[in-house]
């Protein structure tokens, strides 16, 4: 299948134990890759990671670091968690085991991203907020955040809309109820581009995402826990939508599986990422795993340039 504009953009399906862990991603990709494609222009490989999170948060944290850890081995210079990473189980719970930033869950994935040398997006966490009492407090912030390769925080983001619904004969859920709403549209600049960050249920909200390419946003982040019974019909849809609209890069890492959470019991999985045509380039399909694709700046620069919608806009 041919892609319009160039083939700058690589699906790489990379699933559990896809890759080794000693040779560099040239060579890995010497198979897949036109010489000029592996030579030209800045680009970063990039990876989303898919995970069965469960309330068992230490299992998680292994999870998560040995998926980081393979996708980094395979050459990615930029990884992806989904939301809720850390922990996916009862509310209440959640709400207990809150954290600051800075406290041990961000302090591990901070340290993992120095170790690697890479950027790492935590796709979510229960952060506590700062003036958070009595305790334990009655919600928490349902929030991503994004390290440098120093292990720095360069940006958080705490969800904006909560996923309050009630479909008859499927999910019935209220995040609401235990976690309170940001209101900051943030946008982080990095050296491989500018990213627009979000979670999960955001995906719904067009103006989201149009506000943030209007910031200068590149490439959009959707980690995300999203239900089975909407996932199967709206996730690849909405994800794609949103790369067509915006003319960027969707990068969509997502919880796979059964959780024990009364609420939200199965995930849909599916982690992909999108580039600005709206073509689906890496994806995983069941399981935990990752996928990696290139992303190259050039390649939204093209496409905006050969239908320039933000020229076009009238409202």
């Amino acid at each position: 299948m041919s892609i319009p504009f160039g083939s700058g953009s690589v699906c790489l399906l990379a699933p559990s134990g896809a890759f080794g862990s000693s040779q560099s991603i040239r060579g890995k990709l010497s198979h897949y890759l036109p010489p000029s494609c592996v030579r030209k222009r800045r680009m970063i490989i990039a990876a989303v990671v898919q995970m069965t999170s469960t309330s068992d948060e230490e299992g998680n944290w292994r999870s998560a670091r040995e998926l980081i850890g393979r996708a980094a081995a395979a050459g990615a210079g930029f990884v992806a968690t989904p939301e809720c990473t850390n922990y996916l189980g009862p509310h209440a719970e959640k709400v207990r085991r809150a954290e600051r930033l800075g406290e041990r869950t961000t302090e591990r994935f901070a340290a993992l991203a120095k170790e690697l040398k890479i950027h790492l997006l935590l796709g979510s966490y229960n952060e506590r907020s700062e003036g958070a009492s009595p305790f334990p407090p009655k919600k928490c912030a349902n929030t991503s955040v994004l390290f440098s390769p120093e292990g720095k925080i360069l940006k958080s983001y705490r969800k904006i809309h909560m996923f309050d619904v009630d479909i008859p004969g499927g999910v019935k859920f209220s995040e609401s109820e235990t976690c309170e709403s940001g209101g900051e549209v943030v946008v982080a600049k990095t050296p491989f581009g500018k990213l627009g960050l979000s979670i999960c249920y955001d995906l719904r909200f067009p103006e989201l995402y149009r506000v943030m390419t209007q910031q200068g946003a590149e490439i959009h982040m959707v980690p995300s826990a999203f239900t089975l019974a909407t996932g199967k019909d709206h996730w690849e849809p909405l994800l794609r939508a949103r790369a067509i609209e915006t003319q960027s890069y969707v990068l969509a890492p997502a919880q796979y599986g059964k959780h024990d959470d009364d609420g939200l019991k199965e995930s849909w999985g599916h982690s992909m990422i999108v580039d600005p045509w709206g073509q689906v380039i890496a994806s995983v399909s069941d399981g935990v795993g990752f996928a990696l694709a290139e992303i190259d700046l050039e390649r939204v620069r093209r496409i905006r340039r050969a239908i320039p919608v933000a020229n076009h806009r009238r409202l």
